[in-house]
C-alpha cells in the first residue's frame, strides 16, 4: 500500500531552537548526538543544553561523530544510550551525526539485533518504547531530519550501506534558520546539490506520486534560484534553502532515489570525495542514462522553470545545462577525474563499485533499469566526463 510519512512536527524560522521548551516538555533525559566542534564552538550545544535545563530534562552528550559514520561509532553510542537511558534523544549537526543517531536509536531499542539484521530495506521492529528522536540538522542538503534513511559506512569493506525504514523518520525536525548561517561555502554548495540530486531522483522515481511531486518541484525552484547566493553567504538564501532541502527531503523519503545515490553511496568511500560532491557530479550523466525512461517527467520539470525547448527531448538538454552551469558556478569538477580521483583507482574498484550499486536500495526506484555492465559504463563516462550512449 502506498505511504506518506513525515515528522508529526517541524518547527522552522528564526530561533525555531527555542520551541523545544515546549514540546519536550515533561521528558527526563535527553541524549545528544553531534559531530565535530562547530555546533560547540558556535554556541549551539550551550543553548541546546540550557532550553533542556530550563525544563529540567537531564542531558549527555556525544559528539565527535565523524563524516560518513561507521558502524563503529553507531554500536558504540547505542551502548552509552543503554547506559544513560534517554526518553529523547536529539540529533544536532549535519547530516552525518543524525544518521549515526538513529542507527544508535535502533540498537539502544533493541540491542538483540546486529547490522546485518537491519540491512534489508523497511524491515525494522517497532521504535519509539523508550525514546522520541528530534533532529536538528546545520547543514542544507541531507535532509535526514524528516527522511526514514541513515546511511551508515563499514569502513572494512569500505561500502555505503542506507538504512531506510518509516521507523527512524524523526518525530521532530527543527529547522533553524540561525544554524546554517555558520556553515562554509563548500559544504554548502556540496549540500545543496545533493539536495538537489534527491529532488530531480525523487521526481523521476518509480514510487513518486502526487504528494510528492509538489515537493520535490517547489524544492528543484528554489535551490535553482537560492543555492549560489546561499553559498556566498546571503542569510535570506540560506534561509530559503534550509527549506528548500527538507521540502526535497520529504519527497524523497516517500518516493526514493535513484542511481546517482547509488552510485554515490558505493563511490564516496572509495574515492575519498564528500557525498554531495559525488552526487553532483553524478547527475547529469545519471539523467542521460535515464532520458529514456523519464524523458517527460525531465522535460516537466524544465517547463517548471521555464526553461525554453519545443521538445521533450530539447527540454531535458536545458535542463541538463542547467545543472552543469551551477556546478560549474559552484567550483564543482566537471566529471572524477577533474575531482583529482586517480585512473588507477577507478580500474581497481570500478567493478566492485558497480555490482555494489546495483544491489543498493536506491537502484530498484531507478526509472530505468540498469545491470553491472550498464552501471560501470555510468561511472566510467562520469570519471571521463564522456557522455553517456543510450
Amino acid at each position: 500500500m502506498p505511504r506518506f510519512t513525515v515528522p508529526r512536527n517541524i518547527y522552522y524560522g528564526k530561533n525555531a531552537l527555542d520551541e523545544l521548551s515546549s514540546c519536550l516538555k515533561g521528558y527526563q533525559k535527553a541524549f545528544i548526538v553531534t559531530g565535530g566542534n562547530s555546533m560547540r564552538r558556535n554556541g549551539y550545544i550551550s543553548k541546546l543544553e540550557q532550553i533542556l535545563a530550563n525544563i529540567n530534562i537531564q542531558t549527555f552528550v556525544l559528539d565527535g561523530v565523524e563524516p560518513d559514520p561507521s558502524i563503529d561509532t553507531v554500536m558504540k553510542g547505542a551502548k552509552m544510550m543503554l547506559d544513560f537511558k534517554p526518553d529523547v534523544i536529539i540529533a544536532i549537526g549535519g547530516g552525518s551525526p543524525i544518521d549515526a543517531a538513529k542507527g544508535m536509536w535502533i540498537f539502544y531499542e533493541h540491542p538483540e539485533l546486529t547490522f546485518e539484521d537491519i540491512k534489508q530495506p523497511f524491515s525494522l521492529p517497532p521504535l519509539r518504547n523508550k525514546a522520541i528522536f528530534a533532529a536538528i540538522p546545520s547543514t542544507s542538503g541531507t535532509a535526514s531530519e524528516v527522511t526514514a534513511f541513515s546511511v551508515i559506512t563499514d569502513y572494512s569493506s569500505g561500502i555505503k550501506y542506507p538504512i531506510a525504514d518509516f521507523e527512524i523518520t524523526p518525530d521532530i525536525a527543527v529547522l533553524d534558520a540561525e544554524i546554517p548561517l555558520s556553515m562554509p561555502k563548500m559544504l554548502t554548495a556540496h549540500t545543496g546539490m545533493d539536495a538537489l540530486t534527491h529532488a530531480i531522483e525523487a521526481y523521476t522515481a518509480t514510487a513518486h506520486s502526487r504528494f510528492s511531486d509538489p515537493l520535490a518541484l517547489a524544492a528543484i525552484s528554489d535551490i535553482f534560484d537560492y543555492l549560489a547566493d546561499s553559498v556566498h553567504g546571503n542569510s535570506q538564501s540560506r534561509g530559503i534553502m534550509h527549506i528548500a532541502q527538507c521540502l526535497a527531503g520529504m519527497a524523497f523519503s516517500n518516493a526514493l532515489l535513484g542511481i546517482a545515490h547509488s552510485i554515490a553511496h558505493k563511490t564516496g568511500a572509495v574515492f575519498h570525495l564528500p557525498h554531495g560532491c559525488c552526487n553532483a557530479i553524478l547527475l547529469p550523466y545519471v539523467m542521460q542514462y535515464n532520458a529514456p525512461a523519464c524523458m517527460e517527467r525531465y522535460a516537466q520539470i524544465a517547463c517548471y522553470l521555464g526553461l525554453s525547448g519545443k521538445s521533450k527531448k530539447s527540454l531535458t538538454e536545458s535542463l541538463l545545462q542547467k545543472i552543469r552551469v551551477l556546478n560549474h558556478n559552484l567550483n564543482i569538477p566537471y566529471c572524477f577525474r577533474d575531482a583529482g580521483v586517480s585512473e588507477s583507482l577507478l580500474c581497481t574498484h570500478i567493478s566492485q563499485i558497480a555490482e555494489n550499486a546495483c544491489s543498493d536500495p536506491c537502484t530498484a526506484s531507478n526509472p530505468r533499469p540498469i545491470d553491472q555492465a550498464r552501471m560501470e559504463e555510468v561511472i566510467r563516462c562520469a570519471y571521463y566526463g564522456t557522455s553517456v550512449i543510450v
